[in-house]
């Protein structure tokens, strides 16, 4: 049973007893509750005390990652966590695996999603007359030895085949997008490798929690691919299949949306700017509920919060040592300030260094909100609408827009940035483009006075797809040819090198 941390003793308590299990093992696979896996070695995890809560923080590949930790259980041979993110917004169940008992957990995971598979194989195989099960397997595992998450089912009639795919892991609506682009790529590599009778349907087979997410996204596709596609809803004891109607898109954009309220610049702050003039070239700001966050490209570093008529600053990388910036405090802020200016630079010698590595996204997007038309000469610099919510007040689950621009001639313009390989870029951009698509369509933009008094064209947004030259995944151009003529795709290929400045390379229509 989870032990709950409801005072500070127990917090340092817990502190000290899972940092000797994390230090015992050289290597640990952390396994949230939507079934995302990343190996991480104990170097790299880092677990501190903070405000009376105990705060756990990953430095991988993409970043750094914190969560608050409200209770924790070691079982012999996994150690689970129950955290929260994003103020609460989140609340992920952790699973940390020492490596050594991995492979035998692995073993376990396979086991139980291949019967899911079966099960599913059985009951897809029950609807067409005369279907027989040709091939049930798993999708590859993100790395070598891990089991995959999707089932891979072929159904064999006889005139044609069927492919059926479904979600055998935990799901959640943050992963559709990557069960969706896995489906529509593995159903085109199978159409072309088959012998007749050919793969000619494709079967999406969805928990309930999911089936609106998934309409959203299919209603993009080219008519062809569309009308190919089946969607099934299955119950929660995987026993019975339905089959849900594919809407129009233009069903799609009927549905009720909230308003925006009218945009005003937030007035920043006298303390902001004393602190943005430290390097003004590298600090941005961005204005949030309760307060402002100091960015130094693009990694949030310093809050500013008014409190009792007195500005008062916190300042730390990602909340994990976070402390108020007072007379005793001027030492570890000189310091923080010096780290970045080294590590996170274009110059730096060491770019593997956490500093340098972790929120490259955001570094990319901090260029870009200082001059946006090194991407495009026809967008007008401000205003620039950075992690652009399309849904005020929405849940925290939804991804904002990268960024959201006007050309000059008027049209919208959906940014979406990528600075590793990533299968889901060009679902994403087309997701984001039917979200702005839909608030351009009421008005609501050009209502909220988001671009000023500029007039916003009646027509749909362009999407750019934006990544340096050798980090497009090589799926993207078939993921690109799925997506309906009449939604614009460009893609943007800057400069390895873009640290040091924005280039674009090469521009192009892809669909």
């Amino acid at each position: 049973m989870l032990e709950l941390l409801p005072n500070s003793e127990q917090v340092e308590s817990a502190a000290r007893n899972i940092a000797d299990l994390i230090s015992a093992h050289a290597e640990w696979f952390i396994t949230q509750s939507n079934g995302n896996t990343e190996a991480v070695r104990r170097h790299e995890l880092d677990l501190a005390v903070s405000h009376r809560r105990l705060i756990l923080s990953s430095w991988t590949e993409k970043g750094i990652r914190s969560w608050n930790i409200a209770a924790w259980e070691w079982h012999g041979n996994k150690l689970l966590l129950q955290t929260s993110r994003r103020m609460g917004g989140e609340r992920p169940l952790l699973e940390l695996i020492p490596r050594a008992s991995a492979g035998a957990v692995a073993a376990t995971v396979r086991a139980a999603r291949q019967s899911r598979c079966d099960r599913l194989a059985r009951l897809a195989a029950s609807l067409p007359a005369g279907a027989k099960v040709e091939r049930v397997g798993l999708s590859p595992g993100v790395r070598r030895g891990q089991p995959g998450r999707y089932a891979r089912i072929i159904l064999r009639l006889r005139h044609e085949r069927i492919a059926v795919t479904a979600t055998v892991a935990a799901t959640c609506k943050s992963d559709i997008d990557s069960f969706l682009s896995a489906a529509l790529i593995w159903f085109t590599h199978a159409g072309e490798r088959a012998r007749p009778p050919y793969i000619q349907r494709l079967w999406l087979v969805l928990e309930s929690t999911v089936v609106k997410s998934v309409m959203d996204r299919i209603a993009l596709l080219r008519d062809g691919l569309r009308n190919a596609i089946s969607v099934y809803e299955i119950d929660d004891d995987w026993q019975q299949l339905v089959e849900v109607p594919i809407p129009e898109r233009g069903e799609v954009f009927k549905k009720r949306l909230a308003r925006f309220p009218p945009v005003s610049e937030p007035a920043t702050s006298d303390c902001a700017r004393a602190l943005m003039a430290h390097s003004p070239e590298a600090i941005d700001l961005v204005h949030a509920r309760h307060g402002e966050t100091l960015r130094y490209f693009g990694l949030p570093f310093a809050r500013v919060r008014h409190l009792l008529g007195v500005d008062r600053v916190w300042f730390g990388i990602e909340g994990a040592s976070r402390r108020m910036l007072d007379a005793g405090a001027e030492h570890a802020w000189t310091n923080l300030l010096q780290e970045l200016r080294e590590h996170r630079s274009a110059a730096a010698s060491d770019h593997r260094h956490a500093l340098s590595r972790t929120a490259a996204e955001s570094w990319l997007e901090s260029l870009l909100r200082r001059d946006i038309t090194r991407l495009d000469p026809g967008l007008i610099i401000a205003p620039l609408h950075a992690q652009f919510r399309t849904a005020r007040g929405g849940p925290v689950g939804v991804r904002p827009v990268d960024l959201l621009a006007l050309r000059r001639d008027g049209r919208l313009v959906v940014i979406e940035l990528k600075v590793s390989e990533d299968r889901q870029h060009v679902l994403q951009g087309g997701d984001y483009w039917r979200r702005v698509e839909a608030h351009r369509r009421r008005g609501h933009i050009a209502r909220a006075k988001l671009f000023g008094e500029m007039k916003i064209r009646e027509e749909s947004p362009l999407v750019y797809l934006v990544a340096p030259t050798l980090r497009f995944h090589p799926s993207f151009q078939t993921m690109a040819r799925t997506i309906a003529p009449d939604i614009e795709l460009y893609r943007f290929d800057i400069n390895e090198d873009w640290r040091a400045g924005v280039r674009v390379m090469r521009r192009m229509r892809v669909n």
